[in-house]
């Protein structure tokens, strides 16, 4: 790190700090804490929400699972794009959520199910939620220390000062104050910042990594993987068997039900001006993540390159000295991709990039503790009272929320040993809650017949589920490695059966994908059959007008009025009576967009699955698959210089009014989110 990479970092780390000190005053009501008064404009809200849903630890994680992969399976997620935007466009679960007006989804339970119901919920999600964020601060501050080459002891004055609990401390606080002073307001505010200035570096980096690896030696590197495990060729991996319709419609299914079913960024659901104006942003995140998804499946490749080609085995050299001086073999696979890009990025870059991390890990650690804490406080704590509080009395516990997230995120990341990689720690901890929500969100937004009793059901099998795979999974783990026959010695098996039971189970439990099928199907079912057998008995139709807002109950502002008379060919892709012109032509060109990828897919599958192959050697095709990567690689980039202008203009522009907005509001002391109050 030169003296101008500091600068550039110490800069980011000014900005936003100075940010949120000019805004401070904006946040005034409880309402303002937990949703940003409910003013914010769709690009405001698919830049921040990017950046806050990104994180460094998903930077981190990406390098590390993109570093084996390569291209080829970046082939089949095109087979998803469609149903992306059919779930985009129609404003699938969050436009509906959006017109309840909730402050946070289990505020939503209580009103659709019961406040029991609500307790429950609020904490299956916010222990789930703060297990999966206790490794956030570790795996950040790691990066930190490695990337920037940093010791892992300082000696002040006779002391000897350990930098990862100090930095973490640090990066923690930081987070803190930026909720402790605005709540959603300035972790949005911050995060639009972060998320333009992440936007731009993402594509410089992409660009001058690719130039200066050179495609001709990506090309040779990926070429030499064995016949069955082609990084360039799809049709060539180990992989393509378990990419079947049953896979397909897994995913397919997964993407309607799991909507909203994750709440790590929650109060994004609630902080839309409209209902409407929610679904468009969530429609222009299709477009926002061109710029991320080019740099997240390019750069590990070239990271990859890097380490086996020869022409750069100097630095692979410097990067394997300095991975072997690392104990935990987690970490070493985490800290890889992190220590490439630290020998071959230029000053300038090189700070940039680390700007860009702080501000990843600023923005979604002020994200996380913000949602994790306002669930806690909102759907655990406060149900249990009988009186509403003062909206002073209110915001000072929300805030001492905030602490407590952060004490705990600080002493797990502190004391937990990482044994496995972050994406299959995220599965692990996000599967119990988000196995069973999305029956019971659907069931509450859609139909009038859903019933409390069914949502009880399909929520406690859901969890059982989700626990009883998780000991399932352990324990084949622990016989792999230790040869220990721990199926059946509960029932007095003797070792021979007891193994035999043991790899019986291993080729026939479900792998990850099929146990979240299993998952959904199965609570879909019981949530119905449940909810249909109580109104077999006595019919009892909930009022969904009422929560949605709708006919008598409509609320002045909250629909928005087109300027577009919609026929029904055109409400077939989704657009309604609050459509305005330009809000049509993205709608088209999304479609257009997604639509022609779905195209090249559906006519290269078709194409060399009729292709004949001689002993399995698809060889010949590599120069052809290459070149359809490169090209592919150059429109993404292109597309994202594009999209970084147009939505910087128009998020600068919903800032703005945001800003208006919340100084010219009047608050609702009873907008807090309290059921009743």
């Amino acid at each position: 790190m030169t003296f101008l990479d500091w600068i550039i970092l110490l800069a980011m780390y000014a900005a936003i700090v100075v940010t949120v000190l000019a805004t401070r005053g904006t946040m005034r009501g409880v309402s303002d804490y937990l949703a940003a008064g409910r003013s914010a404009g769709r690009y405001l809200l698919t830049i921040s929400m990017g950046i806050a849903g990104l994180g460094a630890i998903t930077v981190v994680a990406n390098l590390e699972m993109g570093y084996e992969a390569g291209f080829a399976l970046t082939w089949w997620g095109l087979t998803m794009a469609l149903f992306q935007v059919v779930v985009m466009v129609t404003g699938w679960v969050t436009y509906r959520f959006r017109r309840t007006r909730a402050l946070t989804l289990a505020e939503f339970f209580e009103r659709r199910y019961s406040r029991r119901f609500r307790i429950f919920a609020g904490t299956v999600a916010f222990v789930a939620g703060i297990i999966n964020f206790g490794i956030f601060p570790s795996v950040g501050t790691r990066f930190f220390i490695h990337y920037l080459g940093l010791p892992e002891v300082v000696h002040a004055g006779g002391l000897a000062v350990p930098l990862f609990p100090a930095i973490m401390a640090v990066l923690l606080a930081t987070s803190v104050f930026f909720v402790f002073l605005g709540g959603q307001v300035a972790v949005m505010i911050t995060n639009f910042i972060q998320g333009v200035f992440a936007n731009v570096v993402f594509l410089v980096l992409a660009v001058y990594l690719v130039l200066l690896v050179g495609w001709d030696s990506v090309g040779e590197v990926l070429s030499r993987a064995p016949v069955g495990h082609s990084k360039i060729n799809p049709f060539d991996t180990g992989f393509v068997e378990n990419f079947n319709f049953q896979y397909f419609l897994i995913g397919v299914l997964g993407l309607f039900y799991g909507a909203m079913s994750w709440q790590g960024t929650q109060a994004y659901n609630s902080s839309a001006r409209t209902a409407h104006e929610g679904k468009m942003g969530n429609v222009l995140g299709l477009w926002r993540q061109r710029t991320q998804d080019v740099f997240m499946t390019l750069v590990p490749i070239l990271v990859f390159t890097v380490m086996h080609h020869q022409g750069w085995s100097t630095v692979a050299d410097g990067v394997d000295g300095k991975l072997a001086l690392i104990g935990n073999e987690a970490v070493r696979n985490q800290m890889r991709g992190p220590l490439v890009l630290a020998a071959l990025l230029p000053p300038g870059l090189l700070g940039a990039f680390a700007a860009l991390m702080l501000g990843a890990f600023v923005s979604t650690h002020s994200t996380y503790m913000h949602s994790w804490s306002s669930i806690f406080i909102q759907d655990v704590v406060l149900p249990f009272r009988n009186r509403p509080l003062s909206p002073r009395a209110h915001l000072t516990l929300l805030r001492s929320g905030v602490v407590l997230v952060a004490v705990f995120a600080f002493l797990f990341s502190l004391f937990y040993k990482q044994s496995q990689a972050i994406l299959l720690f995220f599965a692990l901890t996000g599967a119990i809650f988000a196995g069973w929500s999305g029956a019971v969100i659907i069931g509450g937004l859609y139909t009038r017949w859903g019933t409390t009793a069914a949502a009880w059901a399909a929520s406690i099998t859901g969890v059982t589920l989700a626990l009883g795979g998780f000991i399932l999974e352990q324990a084949q783990r622990a016989f792999r490695e230790t040869g220990i026959p721990f199926w059946g010695m509960l029932d007095g098996l003797g070792t021979e059966r007891a193994a035999a039971w043991a790899a019986y189970t291993r080729d026939h439990l479900p792998n990850g994908q099929q146990l979240w099928g299993l998952a959904m199907w199965l609570c879909l079912v019981v949530y119905v059959a449940v909810s249909l057998i109580q109104q077999a008995v006595r019919r009892r139709d909930f009022d969904l007008d009422r929560l949605l807002h709708r006919g008598a109950f409509r609320l002045e502002g909250e629909v928005e009025e087109g300027t577009l008379t919609v026929s029904r060919g055109w409400r077939m892709l989704g657009i309604t009576d609050e459509f305005g012109r330009r809000d049509r032509i993205l709608y088209l060109m999304t479609w257009g967009w997604n639509f022609a990828w779905v195209v090249v897919f559906a006519a290269g599958t078709a194409y060399f699955l009729t292709r004949p192959v001689e002993n399995g050697d698809w060889s010949p095709w590599n120069p052809l698959w290459l070149g359809f990567w490169e090209v592919r690689t150059w429109i993404e980039i292109g597309l994202g210089m594009i999209v970084v202008v147009w939505f910087t203009w128009g998020g600068v522009r919903d800032v703005r009014r945001l800003l208006r907005d919340l100084r010219s509001a009047d608050r609702d002391v009873h907008d807090d989110g309290i059921v009743g109050g």
